[in-house]
């Protein structure tokens, strides 16, 4: 936690440090970053999960049925936006939604590894972006390969008067380009925001205890505590459902390229 004479900066938390320098490219030093390293152990522990869940037991264990209760739930999802031409793709998407998911929660750990606080990368638009842009890419690729030119036709709703085509064909075609962006925003700015708010919490709490003043603690960080507890709870419930959120939106583009009308 950054504090300097009693100050404690929110925005500390979301600064990338370097933790050793990696290797140059082009004359350009990659250096190996904290976020870097928490998103290894996002992957490393989304690894360590389904494999402990895919023993195929005669009596699934809890483990298994964690396992199996979490592909049937964004294979369900599947299904229902997409149908059966939906599942070849259920395995991205259930990559995505598990990532996302398993990034957020390590984000919320109190303590850190050999010294190094626990680093939300969901919280940068980089990471943020990526997501959407390959996730974009997917659905433009499916798009054409499987309707070619006719793709074009997603932006020309069935009915449309034909004097209203081409302000209604650019209407649509800046919705559907806006689509990566919003997907970014979203998950980056509903995760940065509660971190924010937490570290503002807990520089209450702080503050208030160590104030000079005895009447301040009760007054100050008491509520500020319980508060900070609240907000907490709330956080990891964003945090599954902004996930969700993502894979749901994805899934639906997905259906606009696959089921085009």
């Amino acid at each position: 936690m950054a504090a300097e004479a009693g100050k404690i900066d929110p925005m500390h938390q979301f600064e990338v440090q370097s933790i050793f320098d990696g290797f140059s490219i082009g004359g350009h030093q990659i250096a190996f970053t904290n976020s870097a390293l928490w998103m290894i152990i996002a992957v490393a522990a989304l690894w360590l999960f389904m494999l402990g869940g895919m023993k195929r037991q005669l009596v699934p264990t809890r483990w298994q049925a964690a396992v199996e209760g979490v592909t049937g739930f964004i294979t369900s999802m599947m299904d229902t936006n997409i149908g059966p031409e939906g599942r070849k793709y259920t395995p991205y998407v259930f990559s995505l939604f598990m990532f996302i998911l398993v990034a957020n929660l390590i984000g919320m750990l109190p303590t850190g590894i050999v010294g190094i606080h626990p680093f939300t990368v969901t919280s940068h638009l980089t990471v943020t972006g990526i997501l959407a842009i390959v996730s974009f890419a997917i659905v433009l690729v499916i798009g054409f390969w499987r309707h070619k030119l006719h793709f074009f036709s997603l932006f020309v709703p069935h009915g449309t008067p034909v004097v209203m085509i081409p302000l209604i064909f650019l209407v649509e075609l800046m919705s559907f380009l806006v689509r990566p962006f919003s997907l970014a925003l979203r998950l980056f700015v509903a995760m940065t925001a509660g971190h924010i708010l937490m570290k503002v919490l807990a520089g209450f709490v702080i503050n208030g205890l160590n104030a000079e003043a005895l009447w301040v603690a009760p007054v100050v960080s008491l509520p500020s505590f319980i508060l900070m507890v609240g907000i907490t709870l709330l956080e990891l419930l964003v945090c599954a459902i902004q996930a969700y959120v993502f894979a749901l939106l994805t899934s639906l583009y997905l259906n606009d390229a696959i089921n085009l009308h």
